[in-house]
């Protein structure tokens, strides 16, 4: 490819960083980095009513969550209006716009005639070739593009392939709202030329918008850029993704306990696929992403395959980071400050001891949270429903037996309480788990927990035995 390839990406700060955004934003990414070249970052920021601060900090925390760099400053689209305006006057200057004096209400009227008649165009023209001098007085007039009003636009669509719009369908766009402002359209345009834009990869909501686009590009004489319009997200059933499905904002996916490296790997299958090939380093990612094997089809949002990947990156994650991931994620759940006040380089050493064993059934951050309570957890501890059915008054019984045996052990660690609680159940006649069940609920409060000779290693002895005096009576 001999250009060198700018994407970017475009959100709207109307609210949080949607998980949909969030792959537009990873697709324009991989693409700009297998050839080598940028993804800029753009806020379309010119709806100033619902555009916000707090959404544009949403946007940009998101993406680095998920570990997406831009490069370059951000641009604020608002903040180029002069510019756009600039634009405008020359189109019409040089007669490929004109003013419209249309009131509201024959724009109503066109667009309720439209709809009896069964035609998309909405404006019929009614001020493209009037002379000027008819304008009403006192009436601020919007710029209409004079777009082509016979013929077909084209496009030939990196995912869609070649997609045809009849122009007698389309109608001429607003360029420049009556109060001088631009409209999206054209500050799209423009901003994509100025910022040297050569690849237009979105939502295929936006594929009519590129007809309507390639009109202005061609007024002005501009090259289009390539594009690539990417089907939406749809939920497990197959209807438009909803919050039930999973339509939320990145931060909350974050707060739930997915790793990032989990989520770009989940969103990069979503609608792309690469042989039968599930997982995925980065640097795979990056070597492997093209655009033609994107599908035509929704994909499906599936959040039990995003557990379960989230599971496979967890148990492949180093203990340490593990636990850095778990102190960013404490302010994010409930009861995590808990875990944060009681942070110390021990209580450290402790999760880390634990982390091995903790790690292999937990799915998101949050149940490896859940899971670590009992490292951390301050006696007496609490014990769960399911986990005091286990502490009957026959358990309790084995448990004040055996802590004097534990109590005479010298060297403590998960061989020798092993040794010592094996040799316990076979001189009292009891199955091991008659033992170690009931260990386990004292111990955590829990009835599933890493293995039992595992938690009383990191328990320690002192821990371990209070607990178990706790429980033993």
């Amino acid at each position: 490819m001999s250009e060198t390839v700018v994407t970017r990406f475009a959100p709207s700060p109307t609210g949080f960083l949607h998980i949909g955004g969030g792959r537009t934003a990873l697709f324009n990414w991989l693409y700009a980095r297998r050839h080598g070249g940028k993804m800029l970052l753009r806020i379309e920021d010119t709806d100033r009513e619902r555009s916000t601060e707090a959404a544009i900090a949403a946007i940009i925390d998101g993406l680095s969550w998920l570990g997406l760099s831009w490069d370059g400053d951000v641009v604020y689209q608002f903040s180029r209006a002069a510019r756009h305006r600039e634009v405008a006057e020359k189109l019409l200057a040089e007669g490929k716009a004109y003013h419209c004096y249309a009131s509201q209400q024959e724009l109503t009227a066109m667009r309720e005639a439209a709809r009896k008649e069964g035609r998309s165009k909405l404006y019929n023209g009614l001020w493209r070739d009037r002379d000027p001098s008819e304008a009403p007085a006192g009436v601020k007039p919007v710029i209409r593009l004079k777009a082509p009003q016979t013929g077909e636009t084209v496009i030939d669509d990196q995912v869609q392939g070649r997609v045809t719009w009849q122009n007698a369908d389309l109608d001429d766009l607003v360029l420049l709202r009556s109060d001088g402002t631009p409209t999206y359209m054209l500050a799209v345009v423009v901003d994509d030329h100025d910022m040297g834009v050569t690849h237009i990869i979105r939502g295929d909501d936006h594929l009519t918008n590129g007809a309507r686009q390639k009109h202005i590009y061609d007024a002005l004489g501009w090259s289009v850029p390539t594009m690539a319009h990417i089907p939406l997200i749809h939920g497990p059933d197959g209807s438009k993704l909803s919050k039930r499905h999973g339509a939320l904002g990145v931060d909350a996916y974050r707060a739930m306990g997915y790793l990032p490296a989990a989520m770009r790997n989940y969103l990069v299958r979503l609608g792309w696929s690469h042989g039968d090939q599930e997982i995925f380093t980065e640097q795979e990612m990056i070597a492997a992403f093209d655009l033609a094997h994107i599908g035509r089809s929704p994909a499906r949002f599936d959040f039990a395959k995003l557990e379960n990947l989230n599971g496979h990156y967890i148990r492949g994650s180093a203990d340490a980071d593990l636990i850095a991931a778990l102190e960013q994620l404490l302010p994010h759940i409930a009861g995590g400050e808990q875990l944060a006040n009681a942070m110390s380089p021990a209580l450290r050493d402790k999760l880390l001891a634990a982390m091995p064993g903790l790690k292999e059934r937990a799915k998101t951050l949050v149940e490896l949270f859940e899971a670590s309570r009992f490292v951390w957890a301050s006696r007496p501890i609490d014990i769960a429903d399911q986990a005091k059915a286990l502490l009957t008054p026959e358990a309790r019984t084995v448990l004040k037996s055996l802590v004097p045996e534990l109590e005479a052990l010298s060297d403590w660690n998960a061989a020798a309480v092993e040794g010592v609680v094996r040799a316990f159940a076979e001189r009292q006649n009891l199955k091991l788990g008659a033992v170690a069940q009931p260990l386990r609920a004292a111990l955590t409060g829990r009835t599933t927990s890493p293995p039992i000779f595992d938690v009383l290693a990191v328990l320690g002895r002192i821990e371990s035995l209070g607990r178990l005096r706790d429980q033993a009576g």
